[in-house]
C-alpha cells in the first residue's frame, strides 16, 4: 500500500471553525502579515491570496476587499480592479510555474463553495496530463509542493512585476 503525506491537512482538520458571521476573506487582509495570510498582492480594491485548500499547486484566489455576495453588487471600479487582479494572478502563475492552461471561475454566494457569503475568483493553473487517477478513484489530490514553498516561489515573481 502506498501512503500519501499531506501534512498541511491536519491544521485544517483541527482548526476551530469560524463562529457564525466569521469570514476569512475579510479577516486575512486585516492580519497585518501578508506572508502569514499567504497574500501575494494587494491592489486598491482587491487582493490575491494562495488558496490554503487548493485544487492544484499554485491555486490562487482573487478577492475584493468589500464583502459582497454577487458580481452585480460590485461598483464599476471594484469590477475593473478585480479583473485586473485576476489577470495579474494569471501572469504571476504563468511566469513562476509555466502552466499549459488555466481554469478561472467565480464563487458567488454561500452555496457556491465554503459556505461563505463572499464572492471570489479561482485562478487554477493546469498542465497537460495533470488529471490522474488519484482524485477520480482515490478521492485524493496530490500537491507537489508545500504552501509555504509555493508562496515564496510566487511571491518572488509577484514582487518582480512593475505596477
Amino acid at each position: 500500500m502506498n501512503h500519501l503525506h499531506a501534512y498541511w491537512r491536519m491544521e485544517y482538520i483541527e482548526a476551530p471553525r469560524e463562529k457564525s458571521g466569521g469570514n476569512p476573506f475579510t479577516a486575512l487582509p486585516a492580519l497585518g502579515d501578508d506572508a502569514a495570510a499567504l497574500i501575494l498582492h494587494r491592489s486598491p480594491l482587491s487582493y490575491l491570496v494562495l488558496n490554503r485548500y487548493p485544487y492544484n499547486a499554485g491555486h490562487l484566489l482573487a478577492v475584493p476587499f468589500r464583502c459582497v455576495a454577487d458580481l452585480s453588487e460590485l461598483n464599476t471600479a471594484e469590477r475593473a480592479d478585480l479583473m485586473d487582479a485576476i489577470i495579474h494572478g494569471k501572469e504571476i502563475l504563468r511566469a513562476a510555474l509555466k502552466p499549459d492552461a488555466f481554469n478561472i471561475g467565480f464563487n458567488l454566494g454561500a452555496a457556491a463553495g465554503g459556505s461563505i457569503t463572499h464572492l471570489h475568483a479561482h485562478i487554477v493553473p493546469r498542465w497537460n496530463g495533470d488529471t490522474n487517477f488519484m482524485p477520480v478513484i482515490g478521492e485524493t489530490r496530490v500537491l507537489p509542493q508545500s504552501l509555504e514553498a509555493m508562496y515564496q516561489r510566487l511571491r518572488a515573481v509577484a514582487l518582480s512585476f512593475k505596477g
